[in-house]
């Protein structure tokens, strides 16, 4: 029987199954799917016109046959109110991943919401409010008129400063254009609310605002220039841990192909090792640099380079600032920007200086120059794809040090170029279509650190978890559980009240200083038993959704399934809200602002899509987007030919820059000096405790666990998030493996499982970000760069035993992570 998951044999997937493109929902890479659909009481047979595989499964299949499924890309679901049953399996033929299925996306089917089977039980079905001490259910109707009645109490046209908002910006699982759209109207068009703040991070910001400055959208390559180029540079990112097909489909063709590949990270992760066993040890270099200084390597490589004359002249003459300096330093550029050589005399910096700060060789700092930048034998100059995440995006200095990593790949020419390009890896696929947010203003407002000091009376709250992924969480959760608390009970003390009654205690509670919280979500989350009302939403996959993966490659995923209960698209919770408003405004007599919240009348997500991404992208249909296949097409889409929509490669071919908006189109470099440890408290944190607490992802869990939490597979592996720490530590803490440990420092404390990793560094330990039995977010502080961005990375904290191993964690294999091919 298959492991825990009650199945012994697999139904086949007759001929005339219904098949549904999709594309996975988890990374930013989008593997394409086939999702496929039948009557509960049919299936298909042995004979190649009998199955959806068109193959004799009565004889033995090969090896890799795409003529087979797994019991996780198997269930039984409802779609159009009957049960069907569900096959999601890779496609073979999307160029993305080539048939390859991750351990997240091959259980995409086991992870959807089953009555039958029993899987995802923890999903929301319908509305609820606060009332009687706990949650009721209750109408959308019912719901949408209170979260309507408070918010417009405390709102009013042109001054929306009391209503603060958590919301998605990405695509995948609760985002897409669609949801984007629809939020975005309504808290960037209807009214203009400034408190906002994003899924990851405090405030309502770009994490590549540099890049952008400078003239470069963050996702300007394709996937197939790995494939082409000379030298892959991966700095603050684990690929084969969090864009596993990339790395596998595309990453390691390249290095068999005779790629290089150097590895900016302090930790030896598992991608360090694939990439040996795949290159070979001598065509990889990794880097163990101390953890903050990625800024002084990149400076000292951007001098080292410069100065043996190994950059793109050409290039940088045609297409890059002339003069001297075109953005002064400010409060909204923590940079100066302007011409290569203003930014080589500002960024200079010694190879003995930066092996200085950096902990590195001067002779590696060396080698990995020659190998992003020297030329050929012949003189042809040396292709470089770089590409990061959120090692240095959530570290220190963020704006200063991608800026510095982006005058790398500029002074070599190598944006715009097969076998090129500087790039986000990424964490969830894109899907941002909204209206502009001009008005947040730059700096925007830290939004989490308002709340705490008592700013903020209405939060509405979409597919946000600030407890389990924010900074200084453990204040926040303090505050924010006192703040709701207060309205909890004075609704509970106007049980029975009119509605009118009951408005007027939350009010009363809020203008006490409480909050009143309304959250939109898949799963009951832990910010969510903060709040007043829930609100359900579905997902991809429950209801046509579109985004774009790392290569801008923008796809439909099309509904397989129904949604559980009566959740509905985020889009059309937002209409439904914006409609609630409108007619309550009106009641008030408020007409001229109650005009605002017009134009919502959408009966579908596709009426949504229409109304928001297709009028800015008019050749864009749901249709046409169909017809393209898990293929799509490559944004931004210029145009639709002979039935195929007409998309682009990689941006910036042309020479032409232009995110930055300026028209002469030309780059700018960064000019960003070495500061040291930029982040408030960093540098005193660092001094005064043992450990570095270095976070992110693991390959079988994904983002905050909002899944993984109730899936007997993951939580069979992981019962507690582990922190990786090295045996010799270990023995100084009288740990063994599997203990639960108490990291702790002067702003909080959390747990984890200690795991012990012979590769760690002394006092250097990796701890899972984003886990609900151990946020790693309560040992950070509130220190953010100028522009708000969070430096979740930089992190110290003490370590003490809590207790034994408990009996869920005893049968675990704790070896070695690293594949050896012996």
């Amino acid at each position: 029987m298959a492991y825990k998951r009650q199945i012994d044999r697999l139904p086949i997937i007759p001929a005339d199954a219904k098949k549904h493109n999709v594309t996975c929902h988890y990374c930013i890479v989008g593997c394409g799917y086939h999702a496929y659909t039948w009557p509960m009481n049919k299936q298909g047979g042995t004979d190649p016109d009998q199955n959806a595989f068109g193959v004799d499964l009565s004889e033995q299949q090969y090896a890799e046959s795409e003529a087979w499924y797994a019991p996780s890309m198997y269930n039984v679901v409802k779609q159009d109110g009957k049960d069907v049953h569900l096959v999601i399996k890779p496609d073979a033929d999307c160029v993305v991943n080539s048939g390859l299925g991750s351990v997240r996306g091959a259980r995409m089917a086991e992870n959807r919401r089953s009555d039958k089977t029993g899987t995802q039980q923890q999903r929301l079905e319908q509305p609820m409010v606060w009332r009687y001490g706990t949650w009721q259910p209750t109408s959308w109707d019912d719901a949408l008129d209170l979260v309507a009645r408070v918010t417009a109490r405390v709102i009013d046209k042109e001054n929306e400063d009391d209503l603060f908002v958590s919301m998605f910006d990405h695509g995948g699982s609760a985002g897409g254009y669609e949801n984007t759209w629809g939020t975005g109207k309504l808290y960037f068009q209807s009214m203009k609310v400034k408190n906002c703040r994003i899924h990851n991070r405090p405030a309502y910001n770009s994490e590549v605002h540099s890049t952008r400055d400078m003239g470069i959208g963050e996702l300007n390559y394709a996937y197939e220039d790995y494939g082409l180029t000379d030298t892959m540079f991966l700095i603050g990112a684990n690929p084969l841990e969090t864009q596993s097909n990339l790395f596998l489909n595309h990453m390691v063709p390249g290095m068999r192909s005779g790629a290089r590949v150097i590895i900016v990270d302090p930790r030896r992760t598992v991608t360090v090792n694939a990439c040996e066993v795949e290159a070979g040890t001598d065509n990889v270099l990794q880097l163990p640099i101390k953890s903050g200084t990625d800024l002084a390597l990149f400076n000292t490589l951007f001098t080292y380079i410069a100065d043996q004359g190994w950059v793109d002249s050409d290039f940088i003459s045609a297409s890059t600032f002339q003069g001297d300096v075109a953005v002064e330093q400010n409060e909204a550029f923590p940079a100066a920007l302007g011409s290569f050589e203003f930014a080589r005399q500002e960024c200079q910096m010694s190879l003995a200086e930066g092996a200085q700060i950096c902990g590195v060789p001067e002779a590696d700092i060396v080698k990995a120059a020659e190998w992003i930048a020297k030329p050929h034998d012949d003189g042809s100059r040396r292709k470089c794809v770089t590409a990061y995440e959120k090692g240095i995006i959530w570290g220190n200095d963020n704006y200063r040090t991608v800026g510095a990593l982006v005058n790398i790949a500029l002074a070599t020419g190598n944006i715009g170029r097969e076998g090129g390009g500087v790039c986000r890896l990424g964490g969830h696929q894109e899907g941002y279509y909204r209206p502009s947010d001009a008005h947040v203003g730059r700096p925007a407002p830290y939004i989490d650190q308002l709340i705490i000091a008592g700013h903020g009376k209405v939060h509405h709250i979409w597919a946000n978890d600030h407890y389990k992924t924010t900074l200084n969480a453990s204040e926040f959760k303090k505050v924010y559980n006192r703040r709701t608390n207060m309205v909890k009970e004075a609704m509970d003390a106007r049980a029975g009240a009119t509605r009118e009654g009951l408005v007027d205690a939350i009010v009363g509670a809020i203008e006490a200083g409480g909050i009143f919280s309304v959250n939109v979500d898949i799963i009951q989350s832990q910010i969510g038993q903060a709040a007043h009302v829930i609100l359900p939403a579905v997902e991809s996959g429950e209801m046509n959704l579109t985004s774009m993966n790392g290569e801008r490659r923008l796809r439909l995923v099309e509904k397989y399934m129904d949604g559980p209960g009566s959740a509905m698209p985020d889009c059309l919770i937002a209409a439904g809200l914006a409609q609630h408003l409108e007619r309550i405004l009106r009641e008030d007599g408020r007409d001229d602002y109650a005009d605002q919240f017009q134009g919502y009348d959408w009966a579908s997500e596709e009426d949504a899509f229409m109304d928001g991404f297709n009028a800015g992208n008019p050749e864009v249909t749901y249709e046409r987007l169909r017809a393209m296949g898990n293929d799509g097409v490559q944004e931004p889409v210029v145009g639709y030919e002979d039935g195929k929509l007409i998309g682009t490669k990689r941006l910036y071919a042309d020479g032409n820059f232009d995110r930055h908006g300026r028209e002469d189109k030309k780059a700018l470099f960064c000019a960003g000096a070495w500061r040291g440890l930029e982040a408030a408290g960093k540098a005193s944190q660092r001094d005064s405790f043992t450990f570095l607490i270095n976070n992110g992802r693991a390959n079988i869990n994904w983002q905050n666990w909002f899944l993984d939490k109730d899936n007997d597979f993951v939580s069979d592996r992981f019962p507690f998030p582990f922190i990786e720490i090295n045996p010799d530590d270990m023995a100084e803490l009288g740990l063994s493996s599997g203990d639960l440990v108490e990291v702790y420092n002067d702003v909080g404390a959390t747990q984890a499982m200690a795991y012990p990793t012979p590769t760690a560094r002394r006092k250097e330990t990796f701890m899972l970000f984003g886990a609900p039995s151990g946020t790693q977010g309560n040992v950070i502080n509130a220190g953010v760069n100028e522009l708000i961005l969070p430096n979740y990375k930089q992190t110290w904290a003490n370590i003490r035993k809590i207790s034994d191993a408990p009996a869920s964690v005893r049968h675990l294999s704790f070896k070695s992570k690293e594949f050896t091919s012996v």
